[in-house]
């Protein structure tokens, strides 16, 4: 399950699950491009990893923006000569029903969640054409298949990848092997954000969710980030078009 030494891009790689993706692949010996628009916390990263011997560089991108698309994609290469994957996680939540949304709102949640994606397989396509292959491995969520209250975008969003990493597999068949990872509960800043608001202390919350998932605990994004390294490896090379859950038996559950 090795990705020692496969060059890798890594999007939303500042944060969470995007974080711990960043350093799980750096610690197992890849060259990793990590990217978000969270320029202080990219260079701050940069500089600890790289600091502890590990290749990693940051560059800031803005996944709704089709230049700041290519530029990371023209970067990386710059840098390594190749790109073996890349790790799409940059994504927003906002809460709302759809009858409380706004065109800003559809905007940045289809923008960063489902339009980056289009971006990023756009310019990475022409990549793994030239160089003879490469992995796209998308993060979507339970979410897709879930319906939480007050998350319609978000939901929306998710199950649009879902359908999107299919489409990529079979449209571009023997050249970009496309897969996704489907995360739970995973303990992020962005769970912590969704959590506001309860009448109850988000420890508490924390715990009395855990309970109720059969393994017993929130996830990690270590956790995530060690799925995601096999997925991006050779040995998962007979895996595409499907999502891999990383739920802890959740989905297992009845609905009472």
């Amino acid at each position: 399950m090795s990705i020692e030494g496969k060059v890798i891009i890594v999007t939303g790689g500042t944060s969470g699950i995007g974080e711990g993706c960043t350093r799980h692949f750096a610690e197992q010996g890849a060259k990793v491009v990590t990217s978000s628009i969270q320029q202080e916390a990219g260079e701050a990263l940069e500089a600890e990893l790289r600091g502890a011997g590990q290749d990693v560089a940051f560059v800031a991108c803005d996944m709704r923006n089709e230049d700041d698309v290519a530029a990371l994609i023209a970067g990386t290469l710059a840098m390594h000569g190749r790109i073996d994957g890349c790790a799409s996680n940059a994504g927003v939540w906002i809460e709302g029903t759809v009858t409380e949304f706004t065109d800003d709102a559809w905007d940045l949640v289809m923008g960063v969640n489902v339009r980056g994606n289009f971006l990023l397989a756009k310019h990475l396509v022409p990549v793994y054409e030239e160089q003879g292959g490469g992995v796209l491995l998308i993060t979507t969520s339970v979410a897709a298949f879930v319906g939480f209250p007050a998350h319609a975008l978000y939901c929306a969003s998710k199950a649009a990848l879902d359908a999107l990493i299919r489409c990529l597999t079979t449209d571009h068949a023997g050249v970009m092997r496309t897969v996704g990872i489907c995360p739970g509960t995973i303990d992020t800043p962005m769970l912590a954000a969704s959590a506001v608001g309860f009448p109850k202390p988000i420890d508490e919350l924390y715990a009395e969710v855990a309970e109720k998932i059969p393994v017993r605990r929130l996830g990690t994004p270590e956790d995530v980030a060690k799925a995601a390294a096999f997925l991006l490896s050779d040995d998962a090379g007979y895996i595409a078009g499907t999502s891999v859950f990383l739920e802890g038996g959740t989905m297992a559950l009845p609905p009472w």
